[in-house]
């Protein structure tokens, strides 16, 4: 089986028990930490992925770095990937739960990448408008990219709005390459 199904397997059982007993924000802090420390510390991630690692001593590193940091919950189930020998998945677990998160909550995120940082206003409005466009609430992700000289490029799903000068020159670019003034032969 395919470790995306694995783990979108892994993490519907967890949100699942996670609303049943009312700890799903708790849980969703605790995956959200998960894939913090998995995306900052490579050797961790790489101890995760190795199999030549038996899982006992994985799950006594898992324990040793998280206990006391979150739910008993999310250990309880930290041990259970690991007794299955599915460690490899847990970072992929983690982005699923968050994403499955999401999708219960009706959370929908959207990229901006924009040429310099949002204004606090600006930021409001955007959210607003994306808010009233998709009937879901937003969370905002900003990046800041200066080679788009001005506008912006938004990401909401599957959609992509891009305004920015840098992709209004590239259009501009390809039209000149296609000269109608120029008699051909």
């Amino acid at each position: 089986m395919s470790e995306i199904r694995v783990a979108s397997r892994y993490a519907k059982s967890l949100l699942e028990l996670a609303i049943e007993r009312d700890e799903l924000e708790q849980v969703n802090a605790d995956m959200q930490l998960f894939s913090q420390v998995v995306s900052q510390n490579r050797d961790f991630q790489l101890l995760l992925q190795n199999p030549i690692v038996k899982s006992d001593k994985k799950l006594a590193v898992i324990n040793a770095v998280f206990k006391g940091k979150v739910q008993d919950l999310t250990l309880k189930f930290f041990n259970l990937v690991a007794q299955k020998n599915r460690e490899s998945a847990l970072e992929a677990v983690a982005v699923a739960f968050q994403d499955q998160y999401r999708e219960e909550k009706g959370i929908q995120t959207a990229e901006v990448t924009s040429a310099v940082p949002l204004s606090p206003a600006l930021r409001d409005e955007l959210g607003q408008r994306l808010v009233a466009e998709t009937g879901k609430r937003i969370e905002l992700i900003e990046r800041v990219d200066p080679s788009l000289i001005g506008g912006f490029v938004l990401r909401v799903g599957d959609k992509q709005i891009d305004s920015s000068v840098k992709n209004t020159l590239r259009k501009l670019k390809n039209n000149f390459k296609d000269n109608p003034y120029i008699n051909k032969l």
